[in-house]
């Protein structure tokens, strides 16, 4: 008899991931990554402003390459067991549509409208627009719809990006019929189904971002979104009221993409969620257990059972969702804002005049692109074998991790870093080594809020590339957390995750706790902390907390 197989899309911020899984014992049989081309251009983002922005032909291609590619290192009979596809996406990423779904970017006129396309999690352009929401959530006499997203509502989020595009752009204003998350418009184009009325929205993304919930019957009622601002008036109908969670289909593989793809229009195509929920689960999340994907950004998933947690509202962190993660019980999700971003800013920093240096040497062009590569590729790697080194020092060189604001405890994305205690002997070693401290410490302080709003936390999962990659930032990680990290054997642990709910969706397995133990890859390391240097690192953290304080009352706008 032959096996299933499914596929899972992995959508990252630099570049999409597909990989062919075996649904009996969650073999990876292919995997494929393609690198966005007109991001890696720097196209249509500003970091100066904090605008992102991605364009939708750069997901289009992605998905088409990378799974064709993928489906190239495969036989023909696994091509035709492939039962399923699902797919996870960044987030909030959303994007303005016509009537019939379509990005306006991909429409006459817009091509190269940055508001056009999909705002990517990062871009921080919403801030006066988050601040005016909370404002409103507060004072505005009604149910404060913010209560469970932390009670605080991010720049980074669904809403706030959308009004501030509305604000900014008359031409996106006149032409955005709706609006769509990355997640929600990726499953619509393999079913075919784009009409943004009909599309299955996902649960993940509009309980975590777009203020959803049950008890409200949906997304905030008419009344209040005009109290923000009266540009919101009638979007609400051309949104959605039911979410679906991702163990549920959004239909079969249309012949369009199925002719593209080379596979069958009975391939069951799963609803979309984010990327560190579906990587949640490829992690084998269990209940209490803090899934930590830890890459440019953090993302950090808890789940509860609804007996459990009860009527606990967990304040600052990025939501509480019946059904985000695992369906029948509570997921929610904090993070940082930055965490590998901090290390790669520190390393362009070092190399800017390494480069412009090597630029002006007698070196023939392939000689200074070869050395520019070698010691780009190698940077961090020396950084970290040096900073390892040193020993930790209370009295020394600390920093706080605001770099790219504050995504948890309590959004803040005006907030700012800082490096502190720095002297005439502090060297490119010691600012590292306070980079990933701080990266720690702000690890730590979500940890910290779910233990004192009454979350426990048993254990810790690391995944992704810097949980994979980084010796010495996961040995710092677990000394001042405390606690004791199991990193996720599989290298594409999210795109395995997805893999799982396509799964379920397809009706090859009954739930995600069946597909977790058939497909779950393990774990392939466990960093255990150092008592002593637990100890010595709660002192810095003190530090660390006072800093911040005094940043942000202090020397924030």
């Amino acid at each position: 008899m032959s096996s299933n197989y499914v596929i899972g899309v992995d959508y990252g911020t630099d570049s999409v991931r597909s990989v062919i899984i075996n649904t009996e014992n969650g073999e990876e049989i292919a995997s494929s990554v393609k690198y966005y081309k007109r991001w890696k251009e720097g196209k249509y983002c500003d970091p100066s402003k904090n605008q992102f922005r991605q364009h939708p032909l750069d997901y289009l291609e992605g998905l088409e390459e990378s799974i064709k590619e993928a489906l190239k290192k495969c036989s023909a009979e696994i091509i035709n067991n492939i039962k399923g596809i699902s797919v996870d996406t960044t987030g909030s990423t959303p994007v303005a549509v016509n009537k019939q779904g379509i990005p306006l970017s991909l429409t006459k006129g817009f091509e190269e409208n940055p508001n056009a396309m999909f705002i990517l999690w990062k871009d921080h352009t919403a801030i006066k627009e988050a601040d005016e929401i909370n404002i409103a959530c507060k004072s505005w006499g009604g149910e404060d719809f913010s209560k469970y997203s932390g009670g605080v509502y991010s720049s980074e989020w669904f809403w706030a990006k959308i009004l501030h595009v509305l604000r900014e752009d008359k031409e996106v204003r006149i032409n955005a019929f709706s609006w769509v998350e990355h997640c929600d418009w990726i499953p619509a184009i393999l079913t075919g189904q784009t009409n943004p009325l009909i599309i299955k929205r996902s649960r993940c993304a509009a309980g975590h971002k777009a203020m959803w919930h049950q008890s409200w019957k949906g997304l905030p009622p008419e009344e209040f979104l005009i109290k923000i601002d009266p540009l919101l008036k009638g979007l609400r109908q051309n949104l959605y009221t039911e979410t679906y969670t991702s163990d549920i289909s959004a239909g079969k593989l249309c012949k369009e993409w199925a002719d593209k793809l080379g596979l069958s229009t009975n391939v069951i195509i799963g609803v979309g969620a984010f990327d560190a929920h579906m990587g949640a689960v490829g992690g084998q999340i269990e209940p209490y257990t803090l899934s930590k994907v830890i890459g440019t950004s953090t993302c950090d998933m808890v789940i509860s059972s609804h007996n459990e947690i009860g009527n606990t509202l967990v304040k600052g962190i990025c939501g509480q969702v019946d059904g985000s993660i695992i369906p029948g019980v509570m997921g929610l999700e904090a993070g940082q804002s930055a965490f590998g971003d901090i290390y790669a800013w520190f390393k362009n920093v070092l190399m800017w005049p390494l480069k412009n240096m090597i630029d002006n040497t007698t070196l023939n062009e392939k000689q200074k692109n070869e050395l520019t590569e070698t010691i780009e590729n190698n940077l961090i790697a020396k950084l970290s074998e040096e900073a390892a080194k040193l020993p930790i020092e209370t009295d020394k060189t600390f920093a706080i991790d605001w770099m790219n604001g504050r995504r948890t405890p309590d959004a803040n994305q005006s907030l700012k870093g800082a490096i502190a205690g720095i002297s005439l002997g502090t060297d490119a070693p010691a600012i590292f080594k306070a980079l990933v401290e701080a990266t720690a410490f702000g690890a730590k302080n979500i940890m910290d809020r779910f233990i004192s709003e009454g979350v426990r936390i048993d254990a810790i999962i690391a995944l992704g590339g810097v949980a994979k990659k980084s010796p010495f930032v996961m040995q710092v990680l677990a000394d001042v957390l405390g606690k004791p990290i199991k990193v996720a054997r599989s290298e594409q642990a999210v795109a395995l995750g997805a893999a799982m709910f396509a799964s379920v969706a397809a009706g090859i397995h009954k739930d995600l706790t069946s597909a977790q133990k058939h497909m779950g890859a393990g774990f392939e390391k466990i960093y255990n902390p150092i008592p002593n240097n637990t100890l010595k690192y709660n002192k810095i953290y003190e530090k660390y907390l006072k800093l911040g304080e005094f940043i942000e009352q202090q020397l924030t706008d």
